[in-house]
């Protein structure tokens, strides 16, 4: 249904006197079409391109059905999903905005804040719920928050829920909450295991699709930048180039990896730019007070991860910079889809290396038509050879990673140094067999003649083996003893211990006797002897 006004919508007085103060006289298509049926207690599935109006599509038609009820101690009424803590807190600060002439409660529990202040809430009773899933499991895990009494739910930005692995805690918190419930589930594009989520926990809803998935607004101008260099440096040469160029009010500037967006803004910084940054390992207040700063045009640039690419509502952005090509297409969408918002004028350029024309390829598919260059645009050679070429599993290029032994090959074993054969030798000086390399080493602990790890004696086994048993046994026979009689406390001694000292009357049964005339059964005590001798 078509409408021109609010005023046909089917919301409240207060709703709509929210609506006038904040100066809005017209509904987008999707809160046109949203609007009217979730108002009813219909099931919504929405499906609209980002910067829509989703967010007011789903907050003004629960505004109008919480007006009656009161919320008990952790039960909250309704309860709202989001992906990221950004798009959560956004949502919060839409009840603030339409609700000013409510009295609702509104709680938020995303992560980096205190567990305490979350819980003082939740005990005097919220009727509006912000979570995010992970915290959301926390707190019920705890026992600290029931959903027994939720009648409004709402998985806001779905697709981007599927990209992070939240869906199984989505399935969790559903089962969690009563059956009777009406369900409001938005999402800009729909892969088949959103689809089997909707056919799961919703029941018979009515479908609002105002633009085909994974579009981009019409308002936005895409332009796409040659780089014939993969070298960063020679990438922020060409960014910074394109910024001087451009008539930029304010630019959001979009890495792949969160490393690259700490080096892209000590780039910028160096280079004189007003720049922050914003990605997710950034603590909760930094990236609340960096946003506010980019909203109040305290910075003109902002350097940021994909944490920024889905559902922020920043107002009046002129340019989007894509430092990296996204992955998947789908993020390229949501990228841009930062500017040109509520039907203002936007750009949106994109830094393309040979690397990247696979994922360019992607994008051109989902657009259904060719990207346009500026500048010099790659030649069919470049892109022929660019799209055989595919960063290998060490980095650009297919190099080995920083760090790695670069005395091994990507398979090859360890190339170890030629061992100095003057050392490797028995305590009487008779030179032993060099180990190999692929000898099994030794127990730890134990060490040989020559002080190296499992280092033994040529005809040694193992301690305790077959041959150094029949050594012992030889040993005890050539004393007189028998193999398992314990020797003299004295001969039984530790290496490190001193040797006793020896009375005269003693010192004749010590005498080493001569081995001639043994023949060839010299006890093993004399071989020693025999050897120096010679």
């Amino acid at each position: 249904m078509q409408t021109t006004t609010f005023a046909e919508l089917g919301l409240s007085a207060k709703v709509q006197a929210a609506i006038e103060a904040a100066g809005y006289t017209e509904p987008t298509p999707i809160q046109a079409q949203a609007i009217p049926v979730a108002v009813t207690g219909r099931d919504v599935l929405g499906i609209a391109q980002t910067g829509t109006g989703k967010t007011a599509g789903f907050v003004l038609p629960m505004l109008a059905r919480l007006e009656t009820g009161r919320a008990r101690a952790r039960m909250p009424r309704s309860l709202i999903l989001a992906p990221t803590r950004e798009l959560a807190a956004q949502v919060e600060q839409s009840f603030q905005k339409y609700g000013i002439n409510h009295k609702l409660s509104v709680a938020l529990l995303i992560g980096g804040v205190s567990f305490d202040d979350q819980l003082k809430k939740l005990d005097r009773g919220v009727d509006v719920l912000i979570a995010t899933p992970g915290r959301l499991l926390d707190h019920f895990a705890r026992g600290k928050v029931l959903l027994t009494g939720v009648e409004i739910l709402v998985i806001d930005e779905a697709d981007r829920m599927l990209d992070m692995g939240f869906i199984p805690d989505i399935e969790r918190i559903c089962k969690l909450l009563p059956t009777r419930r009406q369900t409001l589930f938005f999402s800009a594009t729909m892969p088949p295991e959103i689809q089997r989520l909707v056919d799961t926990f919703l029941k018979h809803p009515v479908r609002v699709e105002v633009a085909r998935p994974a579009t981009a607004a019409a308002t936005i101008t895409q332009l796409f930048r040659f780089c014939p260099s993969t070298e960063d440096w020679e990438k922020r040469e060409v960014l910074r180039e394109l910024i001087r160029s451009e008539h930029v009010k304010n630019a959001i500037i979009f890495c792949n990896r969160k490393r690259d967006v700490a080096i892209l803004l000590k780039s910028l910084l160096k280079h004189g730019f007003n720049a922050g940054a914003l990605h997710g390992d950034m603590d909760q207040m930094s990236r609340m007070a960096t946003l506010d700063a980019f909203r109040e045009g305290r910075i003109t640039l902002l350097a940021a991860s994909d944490v920024a690419a889905r559902g922020l509502d920043i107002p009046d952005v002129s340019h989007i910079f894509n430092f990296d090509v996204p992955w998947q297409s789908d993020d390229y969408v949501h990228r841009i889809g930062r500017t040109g918002r509520a039907g203002k004028e936007g750009r949106s350029l994109t830094l393309v290396t040979p690397e990247d024309f696979r994922q360019l390829k992607d994008i051109e598919k989902m657009l259904g038509a060719s990207v346009t260059w500026i500048g010099e645009p790659p030649s069919e050679e470049d892109i022929a050879l660019g799209s055989k070429r595919r960063r290998g599993r060490f980095g650009r290029g297919g190099q080995p990673g920083r760090g790695r032994d670069r005395s091994r090959g990507h398979n090859g074993p360890r190339q170890r140094p030629e061992r100095n054969r003057a050392a490797v030798a028995d305590r009487n000086g008779h030179p032993r067999p060099l180990a190999r390399a692929t000898d099994r080493p030794a127990p730890e602990g134990r060490r040989g003649d020559h002080g190296q790890k499992g280092a033994q004696r040529p005809g040694e086994g193992r301690p305790g083996g077959r041959g150094e048993r029949a050594h012992r046994a030889e040993a005890a026979r050539a004393e007189g003893r028998s193999p398992k009689q314990p020797r003299q406390a004295h001969e039984a001694r530790r290496p490190w211990e001193p040797r006793p000292p020896r009375s005269p009357d003693r010192e004749q049964e010590h005498r080493v006797p001569s081995p001639v005339g043994l023949g060839d059964h010299v006890p093993a005590f004399l071989r020693k002897s025999t050897r120096s001798a010679n």
